[in-house]
């Protein structure tokens, strides 16, 4: 069993609270309050679990840096108030950013029994093996 630490667990529910409050900002048509909110709630809950040091190295390395301007260029233009745009280009660099992770994740929904069977129909099957195939790690 995996033991948490106490900034990890306060990490967990900043990142939760953030992605929930960037997915209620896109459903009210993109409220800038709410995705500023989320985004900041999001980035800060990441620092928490990873802790400060890894989350640095994580965004700054160098075959990393386009999709770390892009992440956090959308974040600050959300925050200066043009969310529609922001929202595109922090969606650019996030996916940017964790594609290597993507394959991993892909293979654990697989693996879940009614989730998996719905990604293995036939037109969702390609789309996901596309999304679920990348060369470059983490």
């Amino acid at each position: 069993m995996i033991s948490l630490t106490d900034t990890q667990k306060i990490g967990m529910g900043l990142t939760g609270f953030g992605v929930f409050f960037l997915f209620f900002g896109m459903i009210l048509f993109f409220d800038k309050a709410l995705l500023a909110i989320g985004n900041v709630l999001f980035v800060a809950g990441l620092a928490f679990v990873i802790g400060l040091e890894r989350t640095f190295r994580f965004f700054f390395q160098k075959h990393k840096v386009k999709a770390t301007g892009f992440f956090l260029g959308g974040v600050l233009i959300v925050l200066i108030g043009w969310p529609l745009i922001g929202m595109v280009l922090e969606i650019y660099g996030f996916f940017l950013l964790f594609r290597g992770f993507f394959p991993v994740v892909v293979g654990f929904i697989r693996r879940v029994p009614v989730l998996g069977y719905l990604l293995n129909l036939p037109g969702i099957s390609s789309l996901v093996d596309k999304v679920g195939e990348s060369n470059s790690m983490v």
